[in-house]
């Protein structure tokens, strides 16, 4: 496929709009995009309050284990998948565990003295370090050819406006946290242009199919197909806003009861957007870092569509003995690994642009949460769920540590993305390396 010299003369020659640029630029038949070597890809999943144990965990370590319910749904990707057990965060000081459970999740550090208060512990404040996902994003940022447009892109789903200890995860260093972006709308204007309302996000969208569609000719097979997938994206962009329009409702808005978020209902379809704003920006190259946050710690999402009419959180303080509570439990997780899965289908299903396989060969998703239990909230035994092989771990495996630093995982995180750090966050935490048995 012949390649121009410039993108200022290809932009020219076929009179592209400026709004399409992200969706073009990065087609590896044009020769703009950087494919000098493998892209890998890390993406954070957070969900909140703990598991239930007897229905989450395997019983049984290696390849031969069996899923329990709440992580039934990943039997189809059995064999990218890798379960670790027994990877506790064993952070201290200030703050209640829920507070620690998120703040030092992905810092692996202590929170700073602060005023927000924790039941009867001690208040805390921001934590005292950057996250692994930013620690890595800076790594690719240093590096030309696996330097992106954002460099890493936060998610959220119904994150409360609040800004606070327990709505935080991601930092860009010692207090400084990162607000999630939980309107899909509001991430697509991120992506791919700055628009005031959603009159001009349909204009802008109206542009992307014509301009698509002059490409079309210009470039590979491949490269079609992408582009496919793209107009079929902006089609399926155009139907959410038609059908988010209050007009279109045919009766008034109704009112909500007091203290539910207008959201609350919405989390399906917020998540399905911004799960597939995310697989949208892997393609295009935008970022190789991302952290997708489902409400927040101690979050109360009440999840109707599962006939479950309590608080999340309010159901996690159950005592194991009632059973119903647990098994509600049950379901909520069984959601989350739902959702987890069909990121993972996604990803599966969008061919590599320029590269082999598809984006889940270059991926890795981890699953986690900021306690281990929620009636206990333990910081012992944190979910941790592996899906995909963009880090090379040898997965379809379920493993089971001995009360192991997750700063040890953090740290593998980074040399599975190339960056060979020998301690992060605590560096007490760190004496023993790297988390063995993943390779």
């Amino acid at each position: 496929m012949a390649q121009r010299s410039t993108r200022r003369e290809f932009i020219r020659d076929l009179g592209i709009g400026a709004a399409s640029l992200p969706f073009i630029l990065n087609l590896p038949s044009l020769g703009f995009a950087n494919q000098a070597k493998r892209k890998q890809r890390l993406v954070i999943l957070f969900s909140p309050n703990g598991v239930v144990p007897s229905t989450f965990w395997p019983d049984d370590a290696g390849e031969s284990f069996t899923f329990k319910e709440s992580m039934a749904p990943l039997e189809a990707f059995r064999k990218q998948t890798l379960i670790l057990r027994g990877v506790c965060d064993k952070v201290r000081g200030d703050g209640d565990s829920h507070m620690r459970g998120i703040g030092c999740l992905l810092t692996g550090t202590e929170l700073f003295p602060g005023n927000i208060q924790g039941g009867s512990d001690t208040p805390a404040g921001w934590s005292s370090g950057i996250s692994i996902d930013q620690e890595i994003k800076n790594h690719l940022q240093k590096t030309p050819d696996s330097r992106t447009r954002f460099g890493s892109l936060e998610f959220g789903v119904m994150v409360p406006d609040r800004a606070d200890t327990w709505t935080r995860m991601v930092y860009t260093g010692p207090n400084k946290p990162v607000t999630p972006i939980d309107d899909p709308y509001q991430m697509f204007a991120k992506l791919y242009g700055q628009m005031k309302d959603r009159e001009s996000l349909k204009s802008i969208l109206d542009a992307l199919g014509d301009d698509l569609g002059k490409v079309r000719s210009v470039v590979s097979a491949e490269d079609r197909h992408l582009l496919e997938e793209h107009a079929t994206f902006v089609r399926e962009m155009e139907n959410e806003l038609k059908s988010s329009k209050n007009e279109d409702l045919g009766h008034a808005v109704p009112e909500l009861e007091p203290g539910v978020k207008e959201e609350n209902d919405e989390i399906p379809r917020i998540s399905k957007m911004q799960i597939d704003l995310m697989v949208n920006s892997f393609a295009s190259d935008f970022a190789r870092v991302a952290t997708l946050q489902y409400t927040n710690s101690v979050g109360g999402a009440k999840m109707r569509w599962l006939k479950v009419d309590e608080g999340h959180h309010e159901l996690s303080h159950e005592p194991d003995s009632n059973t119903s509570a647990q098994e509600k439990l049950t379901r909520i997780n069984t959601w989350y690994c739902e959702q987890l899965v069909y990121l993972a289908k996604r990803l599966a299903d969008t061919p590599e642009p320029g590269g082999q396989g598809s984006l889940l060969d270059n991926t890795l998703i981890v699953w986690t949460n900021e306690l281990g239990k929620g009636n206990s909230h333990t910081l012992d035994n944190i979910p941790f769920v592996l899906v995909g092989n963009g880090l090379d771990f040898r997965m379809g495996r379920s493993l089971q540590y001995k009360k192991v630093p997750h700063n040890r995982l953090l740290m593998a995180l980074a040399h599975g993305m190339g960056h060979r750090i020998d301690k992060f966050g605590n560096p007490n935490f760190c004496n023993d390396g790297v988390l063995h048995d993943l390779t």
